[in-house]
């Protein structure tokens, strides 16, 4: 098999930001595509993104997950996504050994039998045609018997405007462009076309206001959710100059990063005078616990382990050696 070859892309990195700073985002996804019911107040507990792949000739190769995480709810189940633009055949093999890296790393070996549990694995494509798959299938032949198993294929492409408020699929919403994209060309040409895509951009940007007003979303979310879609946009469309102008102008400019860190604080702050931030600090710690402990079993050195606290979860360096200490010591 050939050497795979991967590439980061602006939408990679939006997905990793809207997973990262809306996590509630994925629990409807989630319902969505494996058929949960998940209530949506759930705890998310992320595992390190980063897995340490072995090779025959004794190197190790980095490979970073695009997500793996896990929902505390009635029961703990294991969940691992994969964002992808278009279609790849080598996905298949990719989501194979990430599954096995990160079975390995909550591994259990009592005596001499190793126990392993593999996640729940899906895939996002943001761009499909006829030949991409609704399921893959990953088939293991073991000495022991035959096992299978299959990911489901979510398809950006697939779903309306209408239909992602109605299952409050809002995590879609920066990748709606998507559905948009082979039109580009005729948007650029024809004003009356482009005024359509304009209005219907209008009435996504009004119905996150509603969801805010409902206090289904927050502002951070709102806003973050606007300012990724930017960023799709932006690269999707960028050599379609009336495109990006006219959804630009609907659905404002770029919120710069300190801005929705402000309205997060502010929020966080009224929290505290409610009385209500032990909760999200006691959910907050048992995520950074979480983290300790996955990367000392992942030998990770305590100086990387450090840095990665303060990134991740937004410590100081004091706060990160305090945790590390209270949990690794």
């Amino acid at each position: 098999m050939g050497e795979i070859k991967l590439t980061n892309t602006p939408y990679d990195d939006v997905f990793r930001t809207l997973l990262n700073d809306c996590s509630s985002l994925i629990i409807p996804v989630i319902n969505e595509v494996f058929g949960e019911n998940y209530s949506g107040k759930e705890e998310i507990v992320f595992a390190p993104n980063e897995h340490f792949m072995n090779r025959q000739d004794g190197n190790e190769d980095e490979r970073i997950t695009d997500t793996s995480f896990q929902i505390l709810g009635k029961e703990v189940k294991k969940y691992h996504w994969e964002c992808q633009s278009s279609t790849d055949n080598s996905m298949v093999v990719r989501l194979f050994e990430y599954d096995t890296q990160i079975a390995l790393d909550g591994g259990n070996v009592k005596g001499s039998a190793l126990t392993v549990t593999f996640p729940h694995s899906a895939v996002l494509y943001l761009r499909c045609n006829s030949a991409t798959p609704d399921r893959m299938k990953i088939k293991m032949v073991t000495p022991g018997g035959s096992v299978s198993y299959d990911i489901p294929v979510m398809k950006v492409k697939r779903y309306t405007a209408e239909e992602i408020f109605e299952k409050n699929l809002l995590f879609l919403i920066p990748f709606y462009i998507f559905t948009h994209e082979e039109r580009f060309e005729e948007y650029e040409r024809d004003a009356e076309k482009l005024e359509a895509l304009k209005r219907e951009y209008e009435q996504i940007k009004n119905r996150l206001e509603e969801f805010m007003a409902a206090g289904v979303i927050s502002e951070y979310e709102k806003c973050t959710i606007m300012d990724m879609s930017n960023k799709v946009l932006e690269h999707i469309a960028q050599k379609y100059e009336a495109v990006r102008k006219g959804v630009r102008t609907v659905m404002g400019g770029k919120i710069l990063e300190y801005e929705a860190k402000t309205i997060l604080k502010k929020g966080r702050e009224e929290g505290w005078e409610a009385g209500r931030e032990e909760g999200w600090e006691a959910g907050r710690e048992e995520g950074v616990k979480a983290f300790i402990l996955d990367n000392l079993e992942e030998q990770i050195p305590e100086t990387r382990i450090l840095e990665k606290l303060q990134k991740r979860f937004g410590l100081k360096a004091e706060e990160a050696e305090a945790f590390f200490d209270k949990y690794a010591r």
